[in-house]
């Protein structure tokens, strides 16, 4: 068993694993996973996810207004939100960005949002955590308004040119459930080809499940089958891959490394 991998996004304060938590979390560990990064997405869930990291070892928080979340969010939140990340054993200031997909958003809010929590995360010398569902562009025209120290692109589904932009600013990419489908070829191409220091795996449990599992909840013990699977788009081993993307993830979060065993 490969161990020590990182879940680099998971929710798994999230209500779908509520019935089952702990036997989620013990058939992760039995997978190999190591430790979970599980980024908030608005104050009113901030509690959970702490309660989460001080019950169990290797729970990693974030926390951060997700741009899905922005239109109930005042400035009472970013005060809270100071705070929270101000926490010790905060590694991240997370789930932040802008989304281009849902269209009953307001995107000059996002904006808004996504850029007041960027400085934050500059202030406090913090990488973020970043939601770039169709707005990659977007998002790294905010980012060279407001450099931030690195951090990680989640669910990484942009160009070869816009991935370089943003591993040239101190980001790794995430992949995950999506690099598990055949018809995905922009994504596999990009994982089987980016640097090995580019990339680092995640589940975004319970969302983006893999091919296998279509139609039922992601969990983070489908990590060890997506290292299986970018070790064969890589042509190397799942050893070789799974301390690659581990000490990429420590590398682009630096305070992932204490919540490691060893």
């Amino acid at each position: 068993m490969t161990n020590g991998l990182i879940d680099s996004h998971c929710h798994l304060d999230a209500p779908e694993f509520a019935a089952d938590r702990a036997q989620v979390l013990a058939a992760a560990r039995a997978a190999g996973v190591e430790v979970f990064l599980v980024p908030g997405v608005e104050r009113a869930g901030f509690p959970g996810v702490a309660e989460l990291a001080a019950a169990q070892a290797g729970i990693a928080p974030a926390y951060g207004i997700h741009p899905l979340y922005v239109h109930r969010a005042g400035d009472e939140d970013f005060e809270a939100l100071t705070d929270w990340v101000r926490r010790p054993g905060t590694v991240a200031v997370g789930e932040i960005g802008l989304d281009g997909f849902v269209s009953d958003r307001d995107p000059a809010r996002q904006e808004e949002v996504f850029a007041r929590q960027l400085r934050l995360a500059a202030q406090e010398d913090l990488p973020v955590v970043l939601h770039v569902r169709h707005a990659v562009e977007a998002v790294i025209l905010q980012l060279k308004r407001c450099p931030v120290p690195g951090g990680i692109a989640h669910a990484f589904n942009g160009s070869r040119q816009q991935a370089e932009t943003l591993l040239a600013m101190g980001f790794a990419l995430g992949f995950g459930g999506a690099m598990t489908f055949s018809g995905s070829r922009r994504i596999r191409e990009l994982a089987a080809t980016l640097p090995a220091e580019a990339i680092v795996l995640e589940t975004d449990a319970p969302d983006i499940p893999p091919q296998w599992a279509q139609g039922v909840r992601n969990e983070p013990a489908n990590l060890f089958r997506f290292a299986e699977v970018l070790a064969q788009l890589r042509a190397t081993s799942v050893a070789e891959i799974a301390y690659q993307v581990r000490e990429n993830a420590c590398r682009v979060i630096p305070r992932l490394r204490p919540y490691l065993a060893g």
